[in-house]
């Protein structure tokens, strides 16, 4: 299959993690209050998403869950330069965990139509899991390549180095496929003029906005209600705690040999009188 091709890309915003604006007491983040931004590992996807259609020609489009005003991230990631937007943004939402997310999204890809890619995040700095690119590409059906570092096509088919322990593992697959993209990726390039100008025009145009940006619910994709937010989520948080400040501080510590470092490290910790009690 030669392109032009379909690019999916998925992103989302998150609380700032290095601000203290949205904190409660206990440390749990109140996003009503928080800074927003775009998730750090999303911006590997975003570039990746960018790259396949520089190169080897074809349609971005980004889809993201999240309140209304989640559709910041889209304004972002036109300005760098993707074609289109999809919001999913709907109160029934609220509280999803990775299951019930990664349902909602796959309902929302499907109602944005046909794709030949989709890149996702290797996580998000907020949920941290890892998990719903996987079961987005069980639910779809797809080959999937997580942990990527590089990939490039040839005859159609992608090629692709993923991260494994020790190594390297090169992969071959047919599109279309999902990839969750290493943030030994390449850094995403700056915003284009062009993308920045539009955007503002865009902002300037809430009419002229609609043609770029769509704000969809659970009704509008065809998503069963039962199986997203809090109902659709059988994880349990029983409780939160907070650990340490804000930002933290680290200690390096030097040795030869393993055993040296963990003579090191046993010194300045507790370790023992733990393992004796």
């Amino acid at each position: 299959m030669a392109g032009p091709y379909e690019i999916f890309v998925l992103v989302k915003q998150v609380p700032d993690q290095g601000s203290k604006a949205g904190l409660n007491p206990d440390g749990t983040i109140d996003r009503s209050k928080a800074k927003r931004m775009l998730n750090p590992f999303d911006r590997y996807a975003l570039q990746a998403a960018l790259h396949t259609a520089k190169a080897y020609g074809g349609r971005v489009t980004a889809i993201s869950m999240g309140p209304p005003p989640a559709v910041e991230v889209l304004l972002e990631v036109l300005e760098h330069g993707v074609d289109r937007g999809f919001l999913l943004s709907d109160k029934r939402l609220a509280a999803s965990d990775t299951l019930a997310t990664a349902y909602a999204l796959y309902k929302a890809i499907q109602y944005a139509g046909h794709f030949d890619f989709i890149f996702c995040g290797l996580q998000t700095t907020d949920g941290d899991t890892a998990q719903v690119g996987p079961q987005l590409a069980e639910r779809l059906n797809l080959p999937q390549v997580t942990y990527c570092q590089d990939f490039r096509l040839e005859n159609s088919k992608v090629c692709a180095d993923r991260i494994i322990e020790g190594g390297y593992q090169k992969l071959v697959c047919e599109l279309p496929v999902l990839i969750t993209v290493a943030n030994s990726y390449h850094p995403l390039e700056y915003k284009s003029f062009r993308g920045a100008w539009r955007v503002q025009q865009l902002v300037r145009n809430p009419d002229e906005m609609q043609k770029y940006i769509r704000t969809v619910d659970l009704d509008a994709i065809g998503a069963d209600s039962d199986r997203c937010g809090l109902k659709g989520s059988p994880t349990i948080v029983a409780a939160t705690e907070k650990v340490g400040e804000l930002g933290g501080n680290c200690v390096m510590h030097e040795g030869h040999s393993p055993q040296e470092l963990v003579e090191e490290v046993l010194k300045v910790s507790n370790i023992k009188e733990f393992l004796a009690a």
